[in-house]
């Protein structure tokens, strides 16, 4: 492709810098019930599971709803996507502050996921690859930190907020600064992305109905897919309950909020490495190396309770699994037809929301039999050597052709 050919201009990071501002802002919202889930099972008389559940439906809602979410964003335009899932996130916190089961449930999983999150997370990062050719994964590295920033932020001002007006009234305050935050951004800001170019699309992309790594398309997705799924699990542990997990060791509720904030706040400083990454090597080999360095950090979880200890570990862990996500999309834009990427990649983020939801509430679960959390990041260990020898198949696959013109040049 020809350099002087490249749609990136002034607006692009424009575009990259508005989607990161406006996540920073909606994904505190999954971290509310994270950061009180202890409040929340003493408050309701419940065991730990039911707040998990809850988180989990919100990931999981997320994940189903933005298969949807992101073809109506193709169609009518990613900005009225945005403020629907800003509106229904602010409505679901107002229901889950009820304080009920079933209204967590509801609040989470329909309001706060299906139709709200669904709405942000697999639109904007659609939409951002729109805006880039040359620097794709260093953009998709950039927007989806905003997951990250908002662990950096959020977590402490919920753990004040639970203390001086509980876990409720913080629920309620969250959720309609989010419709006044996000709603305004989203209508002055977001536009139509330039058209469609085969020329973008990039050497070696196939055509619509063409194999993919010399597997049927939807076959090679569904490998992504279930890949997501299985490295999603292990990766909602540490997300989901290092709180809960410090305070049963002993450490005070606002060392487990801060460890939680430091390690997504490596996860954001390493994202820009893994960005860089996956433009120098591709989508696929940067799942690969992210996969194995999350696989370990899990496993030195298991190792020490000493504080300074865990405090390590979740940096090595923040920067390990951080450009696992954004990779999976890359790959997706990278390896089929530009037009399909609309709905497979929203289908590939359901599978890893899915990942995150059942690991969420997997972990509460195995809590409530064990009352340790160490049989979870076991388990976690053995999902993640799962996903890792998919990986290596669609890895091996991909480099397969390339290995096969060296050998015909070689006996040329």
């Amino acid at each position: 492709m020809n350099s002087t050919t490249s749609i990136e201009n002034r607006f692009s990071w424009i575009a990259a810098f508005t989607a990161l501002g406006i996540l920073a802002i909606t994904y505190g919202s999954p971290l509310m019930v994270i950061v009180a889930m202890k409040s929340i099972a003493a408050d309701l008389d419940t065991p730990r599971a039911v707040p998990a559940l809850a988180a989990s439906l919100g990931w999981l809602g997320a994940g189903l709803g933005g298969i949807a979410m992101g073809w109506v964003a193709e169609r009518i335009g990613v900005r009225w996507v945005v403020m629907f899932g800003a509106v229904n996130i602010c409505i679901g916190l107002g229901i889950s502050s009820i304080g009920t089961p079933w209204a967590l449930y509801i609040g989470q999983g329909l309001f706060m996921g299906l139709l709200g999150n669904a709405g942000l997370f697999a639109p904007l990062m659609t939409y951002v690859t729109h805006w880039f050719d040359r620097r794709r994964g260093t953009a998709l590295a950039l927007i989806s930190s905003g997951q990250y920033i908002a662990g950096i932020l959020w977590p402490t001002v919920f753990e004040y907020g639970n203390i001086a007006i509980g876990w409720q009234q913080t629920m309620l305050v969250f959720g309609i600064l989010v419709a006044v935050l996000a709603v305004p951004i989203a209508f002055f800001t977001l536009r139509a992305p330039p058209p469609h170019d085969p020329a973008h699309a990039g050497v070696g992309t196939p055509q619509t109905g063409e194999k993919v790594l010399g597997l049927y398309p939807h076959l090679t997705m569904m490998l992504l897919a279930v890949a997501a799924f299985l490295c999603c699990v292990p990766m909602a542990l540490p997300q989901q309950h290092l709180v809960a997990f410090c305070s049963d060791i002993g450490l005070a509720p606002g060392r487990g909020a801060l460890m939680l904030s430091t390690l997504l706040a490596a996860a954001f400083i390493a994202r820009q490495f893994w960005g860089w990454l996956s433009d120098k090597y591709g989508g696929l080999l940067t799942v690969l190396f992210g996969s194995a360095w999350q696989a370990l950090s899990i496993m030195a979880f298991l190792a020490t309770q000493d504080e300074v200890g865990l405090f390590a570990i979740a940096i090595a862990y923040g920067f390990g699994f951080s450009g696992i996500i954004p990779a999976y999309v890359l790959t997706v834009r990278q390896i089929f037809p530009v037009g399909e990427v609309g709905w497979r990649a929203p289908v590939v983020l359901f599978f890893g929301m899915s990942g995150m939801a059942f690991g969420g509430w997997f972990a509460g679960t195995i809590y409530d039999l064990f009352v340790t959390y160490a049989p979870a990041f076991g388990s976690g260990v053995v999902f993640n050597v799962a996903n890792l020898t998919i990986i290596l198949f669609l890895v091996y696959r991909w480099k397969r052709p390339r290995m096969i013109v060296s050998l015909d040049l070689a006996h040329a």
